[in-house]
């Protein structure tokens, strides 16, 4: 596998501005689960897609994009997604998501201020510096270490991240 495929969406972008306002009025009731607590801040926020119904239209996306990827059918993959909010000064740990069955795992941005934070992915101690731009999925290999700079911006940051793996018949 290349160490990471690109592809913008135009469909997704265009719905962007409606993600995030609808996001803007979540309360804490809307998540069904926060995790990964770092820094202040929990790096993975899960929400139910029906409170933010645009957001189907992003994961049918990632799906087919994911299955181009594996070469698969978009029918025969199971997936997780979470939002991830990065407030000024923020960053996210170097991680990866090769824990369970994961064959793939992606980002996609959603609300991108300038200066708010690169993601990094390294291999073999090299280490590649990604520009994130809204509309834009990144997709790479679970076992892949990827973090995300900090944001140095004035506003928040919104991603979309994703993992994929085949259903288990």
């Amino acid at each position: 596998m290349d160490l990471y495929y690109y592809q913008f969406d135009q469909i997704c972008f265009d719905v962007n501005k409606k993600v995030v306002k609808k996001y803007s009025v979540l309360d804490e009731n809307d998540f069904k689960e926060k995790t990964h607590y770092f820094h202040g801040r929990y790096e993975n926020t899960y929400i139910d897609e029906s409170k933010i119904p645009e957001l189907t239209i992003i994961i049918e996306s990632a799906k087919k994009y994911a299955a181009q990827i594996l070469k698969t059918k978009a029918e025969d993959l199971h997936y997780g997604f979470w939002l991830n909010e990065m407030q000024p000064g923020h960053v996210t740990t170097a991680h990866s998501h090769d824990d369970d069955d994961e064959l793939l795992s992606c980002v996609y941005y959603i609300k991108v201020p300038e200066n708010s934070g690169n993601l990094i992915i390294s291999e073999n101690n090299n280490k590649t510096v990604i520009k994130p731009e809204e509309g834009n999925f990144i997709f790479f290999s679970p076992a892949t270490v990827h973090e995300v700079s900090r944001n140095k911006s004035q506003q928040a940051r919104l991603s979309m991240a994703f993992n994929f793996g085949l259903k288990q018949t």
